[in-house]
């Protein structure tokens, strides 16, 4: 069979336009909805990854059989839930992050101030104590993506006097869910800006102590990867098939950094190299972030 000319022209044309389509575009990230990205501002906050939005850490209206008021905010540093009280016997059920200062504080308290974006400093002794980490940040931190009161804060005072205890947000989307080493509440920074535009100043915080969290909540535990979850004999069994996963895993990366110290070793011996002297590959970027840490003053 002849060919024409326009149908060769038009076959030998298929390649250049495939060429031109270019690589198939990329899948974007799946996203959860009211945790997109959020212009804020002169900020962007990014979209919270959906990893550390598993069942129970976000944001959603849930039952409320507690007797405290609508309007209430009700913080449960056990089960690591914060409740902003409604009508009709419900609450906004918000995930918190834990820190050493958040477990200091039991009783009520009103909301005294609230700021956007606010300013951060740490104290004299986090100075003394860690001046790796805190020394740079010794006149303060203004407020931003990288501050560790996040995009907005609650202030809890008591008799008239600020109490140090903050309720506020927070860039390290990982941390929710966990106790955390020092700090105090911190939300996911798309969940404080909710709670934020909620509540008023002089707003009554209630802060449970383990008696009452066990009383409403029930036991709570640990899972293998350090989130809360009720403590059900499922729970339990599924904690030890976990473990077991995590043991097995990190024994398949010790053995891999074991193999490839050898293999990096070898191949200083080939070159005459020391193994004192052998280079060893650049490290991550290791930049501490002191948004995932502490927030115990603010300005």
């Amino acid at each position: 069979m002849t060919l024409s000319l326009a149908r060769i022209a038009a076959i030998l044309a298929l390649p250049l336009l495939a060429a031109c389509a270019g690589a198939p575009t990329q899948k974007e990230p799946p996203v959860v909805p009211g945790y997109e990205g959020v212009q804020d501002g002169e900020f962007l906050i990014q979209p919270v990854p959906v990893q550390y939005l598993y069942d129970g850490n976000r944001r959603e209206q849930v039952a409320y059989a507690g007797s405290e008021a609508p309007g209430t905010i009700v913080v449960d540093t056990y089960s690591r839930k914060l409740y902003l009280v409604e009508e009709g016997g419900t609450a906004m059920r918000y995930p918190i992050a834990v820190g050493r200062e958040g477990l200091s504080f039991r009783g009520t308290g009103v909301i005294g101030r609230k700021a956007e974006w606010p300013a951060w400093q740490p104290t004299a002794n986090m100075v003394r104590t860690r001046p790796d980490l805190y020394a740079a940040y010794a006149g303060g931190l203004p407020g931003g993506l990288q501050n560790p009161l996040g995009a907005r804060a609650l202030y809890l005072y008591r008799g008239g006097r600020d109490t140090m205890f903050r309720i506020h947000g927070t860039a390290d989307a990982a941390s929710i869910g966990h106790a955390t080493s020092a700090g105090c509440i911190r939300l996911f920074n798309q969940d404080i800006i909710d709670l934020y535009n909620r509540v008023p100043n002089g707003t009554r915080v209630k802060v449970r102590t383990e008696g009452e969290s066990l009383a409403v909540e029930g036991p709570q535990m640990s899972d293998a990867y350090g989130r809360i979850v009720p403590a059900t004999p499922e729970n339990i069994a599924k904690k030890e098939k976990d473990l077991e996963l995590i043991a097995k895993q990190a024994e398949k990366d010790r053995v891999a950094a074991e193999k490839a110290e050898r293999k990096r070793l070898a191949a200083c011996e080939r070159r005459g190299i020391e193994p004192e002297d052998c280079p060893r590959p650049a490290p991550a970027d290791a930049t501490v972030t002191v948004g995932t840490s502490d927030t115990s003053r603010s300005g």
